[in-house]
């Protein structure tokens, strides 16, 4: 019996070691991981890495990572105009399948999906803010662009006619989705100005336009959009999806 106790305390010592040891192991590897991850993708500040998954040394020998978790805060994506690019405050994203060298230097996921986050001031930037000429005496800007419920987009738009600003914008409900690598916002009824109902052409002149979102973190792409109350929340996939290397 006195053995047996003394096996029983062997083991959980050794175990508690194993599991301090593999601990030890993947915030080693999740730091490596973050910083190789902050240099290719040429990141302002250290991604989150979470390796999930016990034990990690097991994966580790086989050569896979079953799941690994990013989070990345204030990516500055490009959008086909020079320089110009949109900021997206967060990306999260799930990669499945993870293979890896030996010095982390290199990791690709079999798949990836998750969420991107665009602050509605950032998308209004590329909505027609400046006054646009939309008839004869009458000009129209979109001025701010929130949240209309049910996934809809509320877009704000101020009307001066024959030189007199009307006291109020008037607020379109617009539909967004994507179209390959551009988020596109339009209008679902079009509005009068002023009473006066113009040309369909000139207004979604207007009220429509579309956001490329190009070079994201691994080459991921956009998969859906819908609008939420601080932005319009992107739903994103990719697969063979490069974190490093």
């Amino acid at each position: 019996m006195r053995a047996l106790r003394i096996l029983l305390v062997v083991v959980v010592i050794l175990g508690g070691l194993f599991v301090a040891a593999d601990r030890l192991a993947v915030h080693f590897a999740e730091g490596k991981a973050a910083d190789k991850l902050k240099a290719t993708e040429n990141l302002d500040r250290t991604p989150d890495v979470s390796i999930k998954g016990f034990p990690f040394l097991t994966q580790v020998a086989n050569g896979e990572l079953d799941d690994v978790r990013v989070g990345i805060k204030d990516f500055e994506a490009a959008t086909g105009k020079g320089e110009q690019t949109i900021r997206i405050d967060d990306i999260e994203a799930d990669m499945r399948g993870v293979t890896f060298s030996g010095d982390y230097s290199s990791a690709t996921a079999a798949t990836a999906t998750g969420t991107a986050t665009i602050g509605y001031d950032e998308l209004l930037r590329a909505a027609k803010s400046e006054p646009t000429r939309v008839a004869p005496g009458i000009t129209a800007r979109v001025v701010g662009l929130s949240d209309g419920g049910n996934g809809k987009i509320k877009v704000a738009v101020e009307a001066t006619v024959l030189g007199t600003r009307l006291p109020k914008p008037i607020s379109v409900l617009s539909s967004v989705t994507v179209h390959g690598n551009e988020v596109g916002v339009k209008a679902d009824a079009l509005p009068a100005f002023g009473g006066v109902r113009l040309a369909e052409g000139r207004i979604r002149a207007i009220t429509d336009f579309q956001q490329a979102i190009d070079q994201l973190p691994g080459d991921i792409r956009l998969d859906s959009v819908r609008a939420a109350p601080d932005g319009v929340e992107i739903t994103v996939k990719g697969a063979h999806v490069k974190l490093a290397g």
